[in-house]
């Protein structure tokens, strides 16, 4: 058990004005392993910086929890951490947890990315990355996290926006002895969605930007939403999508990547109506991985099915919400 002079709550302090704003909402996470047990506290961050707070943190960490902070600020108001909870994107982040100090190598070294703006050491030999942006979307967050893991080997399952941290200047429990989380701050700056230039086969701004919304009762229709349904009437009648993707692009000429948008365009449909069938989500992403399998990188086809089907889901959930 550590000791509480092995705690320094001024490095906790430091962390969270650095990653939040005066008056934002957060929640501080607490975690035992034994016996196992799960304390959430939704809290204004003034709150969490008073001495007093700090240091019950400190008396919770020093008596076996591990503590956390979620990596993005919740509505005011919220009483849970949910994703829908969440007010706006602060933080990308990277697991690093195998062969991690080489990661983090390449990652410093790297002009596919800004520098970090923290690097927070969990474990021995293991690392949280943190590139504090603003003006990003939800769904660019969500692509950009599964990129960031597949170009650096992060871990692929941390890419939640209502992802937990563990928060510097506590012990980490885990280890016998324990591990004491510290963190470092090689930039000041802000990042934005245009400064991550991350390997794709295709244009990485067209990845990332917002999914493909279904016709909407206008009394005109544009291009792109004739196209959709176009492709969900052709889909329904059974004709082969590889065929249809070819024949989009070709019909679609004048956009920037003709192929990525029918690919998309068609993909996207596809999941709507497997949706609407009943197909569950994972068949569904199966099913997108091996349509493109002979077109699209397997580092990337994974993260790009599980989007497009979660794409489709908020699409189908939108309409029954209309």
């Amino acid at each position: 058990m550590p000791h509480r002079e092995l705690i320094d709550t001024g490095i906790a302090a430091e962390f969270l004005s650095r990653s939040f704003s005066p008056s934002e909402t957060i929640a501080i996470v607490l975690r035992r392993l034994s016996p196992t047990s799960i304390a959430q506290r939704i809290v204004r961050l003034e709150r969490v910086l008073q001495p007093r707070y700090l240091a019950w943190l400190a008396h919770e960490n020093a008596t076996g929890a591990n503590v956390y902070v979620a990596a993005n600020p919740l509505l005011s108001g919220s009483r849970k951490r949910t994703k829908a909870s969440v007010a706006n994107i602060r933080h990308l982040y990277l697991d690093l947890d195998t062969d991690a100090e080489a990661k983090l190598a390449t990652i410093r070294t790297s002009n596919a990315v800004p520098i970090p703006t923290a690097i927070v050491s969990t474990s021995p030999r293991k690392y949280q990355v943190l590139w504090r942006v603003e003006s990003l979307l939800f769904e660019q967050q969500e692509v950009l996290l599964k990129l960031l893991a597949m170009t650096f080997g992060g871990d692929p399952a941390c890419t939640d926006c209502n992802r937990v941290l563990r928060l510097p200047g506590f012990r980490n429990q885990k280890y016998d002895p324990t591990h004491f989380v510290t963190a470092e701050y090689p930039s000041e700056s802000t990042a934005h969605c245009e400064d991550f230039r991350l390997p794709d086969p295709v244009p990485n701004r067209d990845l990332i930007r917002g999914p493909i919304d279904p016709i909407k009762p206008t009394g005109t229709h544009s291009n792109s939403e004739q196209d959709w349904a176009w492709i969900l009437g052709e889909l329904g009648r059974g004709k082969d999508p590889v065929k249809l993707t070819r024949s989009l692009a070709e019909r679609r000429s004048d956009k920037p990547n003709p192929t990525y948008y029918a690919q998309r365009t068609v993909d996207v449909a596809s999941a709507w109506l497997w949706l609407n069938q009943g197909f569950p989500i994972a068949d569904i992403v199966t099913m997108l991985e091996v349509r493109r399998s002979f077109q699209i990188p397997d580092k990337l086809s994974s993260a790009r099915a599980h989007e497009i089907a979660f794409t489709a889901q908020r699409m189908i959930a939108r309409k029954k919400i209309a």
